[in-house]
C-alpha cells in the first residue's frame, strides 16, 4: 500500500504564555514565563502556591454562554484553540465531504474541574443526589472531539487519546496514520487541559511531583538545572489541521510543515517513575526516527519531555545521547515547559506546534531558568539555555511520556 504524505494547514493555540498561535510563539522566542500565582482557589493550606494557568480568557467571548455551562473547561479550551486552527486553515472554504474530515483529541485527566465540584457538592449535602444533569458529559475525555465534530459537522474517524502526558501526541501519531492510510482527507488534532483544582495540585504535592519553589514560581521551572525540585503544573490546548499533502496542495492551503514518523512505546517498568537509563525513551525515538526515513544525524532540534523533576530529566538525557550518539552535540535541544508548564495531556500538541514554528521561524526556542549545571548532565549538549538561538530546522522531533510508561515521539519538517 502506498502511504499518502500528511501536512499540517492550521495552527491554533491557547496557553499560560499566549492565547492565539502568534502570541504562543511570541513569548516562547522571548524566554517568557508563564508561572504565577494560582487564581482558582486558596492555596494557603497547599504546599504549591503557583501554576503556569491560562490568562485573560472569558469563554463568553468564544462560546455562547449557555453551551459554555455545558462544557468543563478543558473542553471550552480545545474548543477555542481548535476554531482558530480550523479558521487558519480555511478548510471550511474548500470542496470537502464532511465524512473525510474526522478529529482526535488528546487528555490525559478530562472533566476534573466537574469531577471534584459535583462529589464535592454531593458530600457536602444531605446525602440527595442532586447531580448536573451535564456532569457525566463535561466530565469524560473523549467528549472533546465530539463537541468539535458537532460545531463543523466534521463525520469522519472520531476520538479521544489517553495516555497521561503522552496523550496528544498519540492523538497526532494517530491522526497522521489515518490519513497516510487514506482513511480520512483530513483531522482535526491537538489536546487539551484543565487541570489546576484543588484535587490536582493536592494530588500531585502528595508525589512529590510538583515545584514547592514558591517564594519565585516564573523560575520554578528549570529543566535539567541542578536545582530543579519538581514540574509546574499548566493547563491550555493547542490544535493541529493534518491533511493529506495532495488535497490540501489542491485546494491552495498554506503548509506549515509535513508530519513524517511517529513512535511509540512502553517502560514496563515503573507507574510514575522513568526508566533509569531512558529505555523506552531511546526505543520510541529510534522507532520514530525508523517511521520518517531518517538518520539520528538529520535532526536539528529535540523539544524534549523536560519536566524539570530529578529523575526524568536526566534519564532521557541518557536517552538522547544513545540515539544520537556523536551526533547528539550537533542538536539544539530545549524544554519548553520551562515556560509554559506542563500542560499533561495537552503538552504534546503545544510543543509539536513549538516545532513547527521553530521550523517555519528558523529560531529555536529556549529552556529558561539555567542558574546551575547539573554534574549528571553532559555540559557539552547544547540545551538552548536561557536565550532562544537563530538555527536553520529542516526536522524537529518532539518527546512526550507519561505516567503508566507511556512514550510518544513525533517528528516534522519541512515541506519540499
Amino acid at each position: 500500500m502506498s502511504l499518502k504524505r500528511v501536512v499540517v494547514t492550521g495552527i491554533g493555540a491557547l496557553t499560560p504564555t499566549g492565547n492565539t498561535a502568534p502570541e504562543f510563539w511570541q513569548a516562547l522566542a522571548s524566554g517568557a514565563s508563564g508561572a504565577a500565582a494560582i487564581t482558582r482557589f486558596d492555596t494557603e493550606k497547599f504546599k504549591t502556591k503557583f501554576a503556569c494557568e491560562v490568562k485573560n480568557f472569558d469563554v463568553k467571548d468564544h462560546l455562547d454562554r449557555k453551551e459554555a455551562r455545558k462544557m468543563d473547561i478543558f473542553t471550552q479550551y480545545a474548543m477555542v484553540a481548535a476554531d482558530e486552527a480550523v479558521k487558519d486553515s480555511n478548510i471550511l472554504s474548500s470542496n470537502f465531504e464532511p465524512e473525510d474530515v474526522g478529529v482526535i483529541w488528546g487528555s490525559g485527566i478530562g472533566g476534573l474541574i466537574s469531577l471534584e465540584k459535583e462529589v464535592r457538592d454531593f458530600t457536602l449535602g444531605d446525602g440527595t443526589p442532586r447531580f448536573n444533569p451535564f456532569f457525566i458529559p463535561k466530565m469524560i475525555g473523549d467528549i472533546a472531539p465530539g463537541y468539535i465534530s458537532i460545531k463543523y459537522g466534521f463525520r469522519g474517524p472520531n476520538f479521544g487519546t489517553i495516555s497521561a502526558c503522552a496523550s496528544s501526541n498519540n492523538a497526532i501519531i494517530d491522526s497522521f496514520n489515518y490519513i497516510r492510510w487514506g482513511m480520512a482527507k483530513a483531522i482535526v488534532t491537538g489536546g487539551s487541559e484543565g487541570c489546576v483544582t484543588q484535587a490536582a495540585v493536592g494530588g500531585f504535592n502528595s508525589m512529590k511531583a510538583l515545584s514547592e519553589r514558591n517564594d519565585s514560581p516564573q523560575t520554578a521551572s528549570r529543566p535539567f538545572d541542578a536545582g530543579r525540585d519538581g514540574f509546574v503544573l499548566g493547563e491550555g490546548a493547542a490544535s493541529l489541521i493534518l491533511e493529506e499533502y495532495e488535497f490540501a496542495k489542491a485546494r491552495g492551503a498554506k503548509i506549515y510543515g509535513e508530519i513524517l514518523g511517529g513512535g511509540m512505546t512502553a517502560d514496563a517498568h515503573h507507574i510514575t517513575a522513568p526508566h533509569p537509563e531512558g529505555l523506552g525513551a531511546t526505543n520510541v525515538m529510534k522507532i520514530a526516527l525508523r517511521d520518517a526515513k531518517l538518520n539520528p544525524e538529520d535532526i536539528d532540534y529535540v523539544n524534549v519531555h523536560g519536566t524539570s523533576t530529578p529523575l526524568g530529566d536526566i534519564s532521557e538525557t541518557k536517552a538522547i545521547k544513545s540515539v544520537f550518539g556523536k551526533y547528539a552535540y550537533n542538536l539544539n535541544i530545549s524544554s519548553t515547559k520551562s515556560m509554559t508548564g506542563h500542560l499533561l495531556g495537552a503538552a504534546g500538541a503545544v510543543e509539536a506546534l513549538a516545532c513547527l514554528l521553530a521550523i517555519n521561524e528558523g529560531i529555536v526556542p529556549p529552556t529558561i531558568n539555567h542558574f546551575t549545571d547539573d554534574d549528571q548532565v553532559d555540559p557539552k549538549l547544547n540545551f538552548t539555555f536561557n536565550t532562544a538561538q537563530k538555527r536553520e530546522v529542516k526536522y524537529a522531533l518532539s518527546n512526550t511520556f507519561g505516567f503508566g510508561g507511556h512514550n510518544a515521539s513525533v517528528i516534522m519538517g519541512k515541506c519540499d
